[in-house]
């Protein structure tokens, strides 16, 4: 199945961050979302990001646990973000953790993109079911 919507973002900075050398900035950030759409629920999360002295280059890591209802069902799953920035242009995976699905989300599968336009964020989702698990 693939849904669209829009969602929200926070980013926190957490006090115990690690100190970078040459100046690469380590950082460790609380995640907060809302998603908006076929996708209704709320994430908390960690991000790890390095960023360096190089304008447009920095790497970022991140987990985040999502809860709510997505295509009408009810549970919970895990995002997995791995980000990287090279001179201004872009990587981004985010992939559902194998087996982090719970409730009626059981077994669920898939991968998000995320587009920001205009300052509008908005996710994309491909996802599924084990072939095991069967939705009903």
């Amino acid at each position: 199945m693939f849904i669209t919507g829009t969602f929200t973002v926070e980013l926190n900075p957490q006090q115990d961050a690690m100190k970078g050398k040459d100046g690469i900035e380590l950082n460790r950030l609380a995640i907060s979302k809302t998603y908006h759409g076929d996708l209704d629920a709320t994430s908390t999360g960690e991000m790890l990001s390095a960023v360096t002295p190089v304008k447009g280059s920095a790497g970022y890591v991140a987990l985040e646990q999502v809860s709510g209802k997505l295509d009408g069902k009810t549970g919970t799953f895990v995002l997995q973000h791995y980000g990287v920035m090279d001179n201004g242009g872009q990587t981004l995976q985010i992939q559902v953790v194998p087996d982090s699905g719970t409730g009626e989300l059981e077994g669920l599968t898939g991968t998000m993109a995320i587009i920001i336009d205009e300052g509008v964020h908005r996710y994309e989702f491909n996802f599924g079911v084990r072939e095991t698990q069967g939705w009903t």
